[in-house]
């Protein structure tokens, strides 16, 4: 193989990891959203019954919405970053974001009962 070919080869190599990166971004995003979309789904359900624990329920669906911004946000990082090393730090954020999300999802659902 010649040098020209392992440069090429090398090249699209590290294309591919960082859309990978990028992809895993995308795709924590999206978990993210739907988690305060079901959190909100939850608080709402709260309220409506008249559950004490409504409040509760709205703070939970509020932390959900605010980690989906962030995982939002670092999706966008994850796509702009010049670095694999920042990809990767953008994309570990957003995974970090995505588990905030559903962990609030799941206290505002346990809130409404």
């Amino acid at each position: 193989m010649s040098i020209n070919k392992l440069l090429i080869a090398l090249a699209l190599g590290l294309a591919l990891a960082a859309c990978s990166k990028q992809e895993q971004a995308q795709d924590a995003a999206a978990s993210a959203d739907q988690a305060a979309t079901d959190a909100q789904a939850a608080a709402d359900q709260a309220a409506a019954a008249g559950a004490e624990t409504a409040d509760a329920a709205q703070a939970a669906a509020d932390t959900a919405a605010t980690a989906a911004d962030t995982a939002a946000d670092a999706s966008s990082a994850a796509a702009g970053a010049s670095t694999d090393a920042a990809a990767d730090q953008a994309a570990d954020a957003a995974k970090a974001a995505e588990g905030t999300a559903e962990q609030a999802k799941d206290a505002a659902e346990e809130a409404k009962k």
